[in-house]
């Protein structure tokens, strides 16, 4: 049953923007083209090239081919450091123009295109900065904390002249018995036996600040973004031995774990509110994001969304929230109302199709108190809605109480195209309906719903 459960389930997959999604980095190409990458690709009895991801200087020099071979970008890091993998690192920044993308809440001034990041703890890597400001035209303010991680942020920065003046590079804020520990730590490995030191460099984090102290006056930004520290210890930060990322305690390791230090972004939020159009931040165990959402729930914020980053073996999720109020759809009585909305699911999972679609519109609206009635032969729902209900739906209390009750009959149609296409219609009984504002923006809550739940590449959950 158990195993059963987990195969019904939609298999997350990388991003579909994602550089990589539809063709791998070739290992082959890459060791031909780049000579210093050679030594490390070896063939398996397949015949397909691997490198040792065991080896930090096989994964680094990977990395450094990859950005220039596909992003134009010159970068290096010294040894003990962080070693990002460009395509998981990209699925995040794809997710994040997507927040952007969706209006699911309004730009403060929809005529400016720029777009301005903040990257918590870039590292000496800093490759979201790089990313985002190649591939998209982002501009970014990276922060850390130690000497050497903004020292070769910057380092990587001046190193693309391209895009260097969209990218700043900002001190966190670092007290001298950080300083020291780091000193103690000296190229620090993921098996340091000093519990003394560790100790001391837990302390010095609860101290940090993470976004309240870093901001200047009046700063404002469309997202922050955090790859956190991970592990409670350096010990538990080994004990994967697949891999060999590297990573300096700082990079790895806080009290408390990522959970501890998500925790303190959130009350950070809380904060500057609106100061931030989305605050975001990686999460590498699942078993943290309900208690995360909780923690949001409680400080009071609009919106969160959820995702699942996959690259080769790795998962990864991601959390976003926003204190910024949705974007309510206003509809005046003077204008017509469209009576019968549609949307198309393209890239639907394999393993679904026009019943699975149907199933999850009868489970959407019924879950918020509606009556449903499914119509298998003809392929619909026919709803039954009141004011109460579809405000459940949109996460809108307030407008509960605003004028007429009233209630609003519609039905949902779907219909398979061709295989991965299923087309989505509703149809309103009474296009004068007091409700028809609410109808309409339930239906675009139901589009963004489904896409999240049955399209490959879209694995987002609000």
């Amino acid at each position: 049953m158990k195993n059963k459960r987990k195969r019904d389930q939609p298999q997350a997959t990388i991003h579909p923007r994602n550089k990589y999604s539809e063709k791998p980095p070739d290992f082959a190409l890459l060791a031909s083209t780049y000579p210093s990458f050679e030594p490390f690709v070896f063939y398996s009895r397949d015949g397909r090239p691997r490198i040792d991801w065991t080896d930090f200087n096989a994964t680094r020099e990977l990395t450094r081919v990859l950005l220039l071979h596909d992003h134009g970008l010159n970068w290096w890091i010294p040894d003990g450091q962080l070693c990002p993998t460009v395509p998981n690192r990209s699925n995040y920044i794809h997710w994040i123009e997507d927040l952007l993308l969706s209006e699911i809440i309004p730009r403060p001034n929809p005529c400016q295109d720029n777009v301005r990041g903040f990257d918590i703890g870039t590292g000496a890597n800093c490759i979201y900065p790089l990313l985002g400001a190649s591939l998209l035209g982002w501009r970014f303010v990276g922060s850390d904390v130690t000497d050497v991680a903004l020292e070769w942020a910057e380092r990587n920065v001046r190193s693309n002249p391209q895009i260097s003046e969209m990218i700043e590079i900002r001190r966190a804020g670092c007290h001298a018995r950080c300083a020291q520990t780091e000193d103690s730590f000296a190229k620090g490995s993921v098996n340091s036996d000093s519990n003394v030191d560790q100790r001391n460099l837990e302390e010095c984090y609860l101290e940090l600040p993470i976004l309240c102290d870093v901001l200047r006056d009046g700063e404002t930004f469309d997202f922050c973004m955090c790859n956190p520290p991970f592990f409670e210890s350096m010990e538990e930060a080994g004990l994967n031995p697949k891999t060999s990322c590297g990573g300096t305690p700082e990079e790895m390791v806080c009290p408390g774990g990522e959970k501890a230090f998500i925790s303190r972004i959130i009350e950070d939020s809380a904060k500057l509110k609106q100061s931030f159009r989305w605050y975001t931040s990686m999460v590498g165990r699942k078993t943290n994001l309900k208690s995360l959402i909780f923690k949001l729930r409680e400080v009071g914020v609009t919106i969160v969304k959820t995702t699942e980053f996959v690259q080769g073996q790795t998962c990864r999720w991601g959390i976003a929230w926003s204190f910024v109020p949705p974007v309510k759809r206003i509809v005046s009585t003077h204008v017509s109302v469209k009576k019968n909305p549609s949307f198309m699911l393209q890239g639907v999972h394999r393993q679904s199709g026009a019943f699975d679609v149907l199933q999850s519109t009868e489970s959407f609206f019924r879950s918020s108190g509606a009556s449903c009635e499914l119509n298998i032969s003809s392929f619909c729902v026919d709803i039954s809605a009141s004011k109460e209900h579809l405000c459940r739906i949109l996460e809108d209390n307030a407008k509960c109480h605003e004028g007429d009750s009233g209630s609003t009959n519609f039905r949902i149609s779907v219909f398979q195209q061709i295989p991965g296409s299923v087309l989505v219609k509703g149809s309103l009984q009474h296009k004068d309906s007091s409700l028809s504002g609410e109808y309409l923006s339930v239906f675009d809550r139901l589009e963004e719903v489904l896409k999240d739940k049955l399209c490959r590449g879209r694995s987002s959950n609000a």
